[in-house]
């Protein structure tokens, strides 16, 4: 929740033109992500305080909030959802009221990298990719070069299937090796006679 508030903190700075008091979200906007990221409930998600309660906690009008909730969802900071209620009243078409809307925080990718380093994973030295491919090779050739003993337990670890599939593994190769010693051998019997 702190990255993404940093993040839109860094975003209103970096866009805020010269001279001008506020950038694309604005100071209310950024009021209202510190607001909402005291509120959200991280058990289950849930972020749905009402308009008026916004405007209540913040102490700003109701235009300064809408207009403040929009630049942060123009700019990909939030959405909602709107939600609305059944209500008794009898008519055409149906009856409903809305009730608070339902908000979901975001941090948009323009906005974390601005944040650099702390943005997140560090990004990989450039020998990397390099890197990965050798031992990518090295493995290839060390898991070719294997009997189906040592590839068993290459694969599994030293667990209980790992042991089992070893021990199967060196019976087939035993079992490999008779069957080629024994049509070599039947192969020489036949030149001799």
């Amino acid at each position: 929740m702190q990255k993404i508030i940093k993040a839109a903190q860094r975003y209103e700075l970096h866009g805020r033109k010269p001279g001008k008091r506020n950038g694309p979200l604005g100071s209310i906007a950024l009021e209202i992500l510190a607001l909402f990221g005291n509120l959200v409930s991280f058990k289950t998600g849930r972020l749905d305080p009402s308009l008026d309660w916004i405007m209540s906690k913040l102490k700003r009008s109701r235009d300064a909030v809408v207009r403040a909730l929009k630049a942060l969802r123009d700019h990909g900071f939030l959405d909602w959802l709107r939600r609305f209620e059944p209500t008794p009243n009898e008519g055409r078409g149906p009856q409903v009221r809305q009730v608070s809307n339902a908000y979901c925080l975001f941090a948009p990718k323009r906005a974390l990298a601005l944040l650099g380093r702390w943005s997140g994973r560090p990004s990989l030295p450039d020998d990397d990719a390099a890197a990965r491919a050798d031992r990518k090779t090295i493995e290839v050739e060390h898991v070719a070069s294997l009997d189906l003993g040592a590839f068993a337990s290459f694969q599994c670890g030293d667990t209980p299937l790992g042991r089992a599939l070893a021990q199967m593994g060196q019976a087939l190769d035993l079992r490999e090796s008779a069957k080629r010693t024994e049509s070599q051998s039947t192969s020489y019997s036949y030149t001799l006679m």
